[in-house]
């Protein structure tokens, strides 16, 4: 059986207190399950951390309207470093991630309510679904898209991550490197336009702007939960772009990867291979984090962003009971019961923590 990409698994995001953060989406946009909460060292990723292994706390945090869920990840004994300077639209890296909602304008309307000062308008742009931006309260840029679908229903209308906007400084390149590896081969938005650098900036650039998204034959697994994914390459051609993460850590403040949910790892190991585009990271024989297991790897996009794919062998369904959904017997062509998925709802908090 050839790979399959399932969907957007979670974007990861360096953060300075793990609690807050997911306290905030867990409050405002609707990120309340909690499959799993994880103290462990990072010692696989050393060649992103300095070669010193890295104690962290992460959270996993999931939407049951559907799409991908935030990994919220913390430093133990350093304090994580933002950005040397403000990331501007095209810088190279992760630039914003992207969340549905199947109501922008009650999204909209509840988000003006917390006061955020980079709320934008919302926008209506040809053909694509209406959308807006903001920064959330640690500065990291979500991008709100209209959606027309959920996997269950839920008492926030916005979703999860179905995302992301990724600066690149080619663009054929980039669209090479996310159709071979990735099968994102179809083509919804390709324009050239004047934007602003950020959200409260001024001051205007010229972009190529690509959207891309999957041809999905097949999907299995989560892949229902996760659904259609499309990825916003920008390439700025007004200025030489800077690398977000240059000079510091993987885990620093920030976007710090975009997941995966895969079946083959050893069929996508090969293909990036043969694209050049070698694994600098792989669990090989596997990972445990306590609460969840399965095979991660990590791959760089053409400018260094951080690829993480993971193959999930075991998730929690009621852990104080001991029950545990194992992947590995299924069929992985085939999607997980929806009445199955929906048990991850035993996962949800409903308070602060």
């Amino acid at each position: 059986m050839n790979e399959i990409i399932n969907g957007i698994q979670q974007i990861g995001i360096g953060v300075s207190d793990t609690k807050a953060v997911f306290n905030w989406y867990r409050k405002h946009l609707g990120f309340d399950i909690l499959l799993f909460q994880d103290e462990a060292t990072a010692s696989l990723m050393t060649q992103y951390t300095n070669g010193v292994a890295q104690r962290r706390d992460a959270y996993l945090s999931l939407n049951m309207r559907g799409g991908g869920g935030l990994e919220i990840w913390q430093f133990k004994d350093r304090v994580p470093n933002p950005p040397k300077k403000p990331v501007l639209l095209g810088d190279l890296g992760i630039n914003a991630m992207k969340i549905k909602s199947i109501d922008i304008n009650q999204t909209h309307g509840s988000l003006q309510k917390l006061e955020l000062t980079d709320l934008s308008k919302i926008t209506q742009h040809g053909s694509q679904n209406d959308f807006f931006h903001f920064n959330d309260p640690w500065g990291n840029p979500v991008q709100v898209v209209q959606g027309n679908s959920s996997f269950t229903n839920t008492k926030s209308a916005s979703g999860g991550v179905i995302g992301a906007v990724i600066g690149v400084s080619d663009m054929t390149t980039s669209m090479s490197f996310y159709h071979e590896l990735l099968g994102y081969s179809k083509v919804l938005v390709d324009e050239t336009l004047v934007l602003p650098t950020s959200i409260n900036s001024h001051g205007k650039e010229k972009f190529r702007r690509v959207i891309i998204s999957q041809n999905r034959e097949k999907v299995g697994g989560f892949g229902e939960l996760l659904g259609v994914t499309q990825l916003d390459l920008v390439q700025a051609l007004d200025r030489k772009p800077i690398k977000i993460y240059k000079d510091r850590l993987w885990g620093d403040l920030g976007y710090i990867h975009i997941c995966f949910d895969v079946h083959g790892m050893d069929k996508l190991r090969a293909k990036a291979e043969a694209i050049n585009h070698p694994f600098t990271v792989d669990s090989a024989k596997g990972f445990d984090m306590g609460d969840a297991a399965g095979h991660f790897g990590y791959v760089e996009d053409p400018d260094g962003t951080l690829i993480e794919l993971v193959e999930t062998h075991k998730v929690p369904i009621l852990k104080a009971m001991g029950l545990y959904l194992n992947l590995k017997k299924r069929n992985p062509a085939r999607p997980l019961p929806k009445w199955l998925v929906k048990t991850l709802s035993l996962h949800r908090v409903s308070k602060d923590i």
